[in-house]
């Protein structure tokens, strides 16, 4: 039977390093994309958006809901790609903490 000290300190370390995973998803940019490239979202892990770029041959004020629904797709593009970034990163720490897989940490 393993003994209660053990048990906390493996618990704050996995606190530390979720803490740490979630300050380096600062730091990790992501693309999405859609129309083949036309919209473009540049993305962090932790969800920030820092960039969105429209080619201009689908601007026209006649075809708005085309160039929304493009961002939309761009943007849900970009979040699908952070959340498997995400898992990946994750289950590295999961790996190195020595927890068996599909142990989930808290996000």
């Amino acid at each position: 039977m393993m003994d209660i000290q053990k048990m906390l300190q493996q618990a704050q370390q996995a606190q530390f390093k979720i803490q740490e995973m979630q300050e380096k998803f600062k730091d990790i940019d992501v693309q999405g994309e859609a129309g083949g490239g036309l919209v473009k979202v540049t993305m962090n892990c932790a969800g920030n958006i820092s960039a969105l770029i429209i080619d201009s041959s689908i601007i026209s004020s006649d075809d708005k809901e085309t160039m929304e629904d493009l961002i939309i797709a761009a943007i849900n593009n970009a979040t699908q790609t952070k959340d498997d970034r995400i898992e990946e990163e994750t289950k590295k720490v999961v790996g190195d903490m020595g927890l068996p897989d599909g142990a989930k940490l808290p996000f």
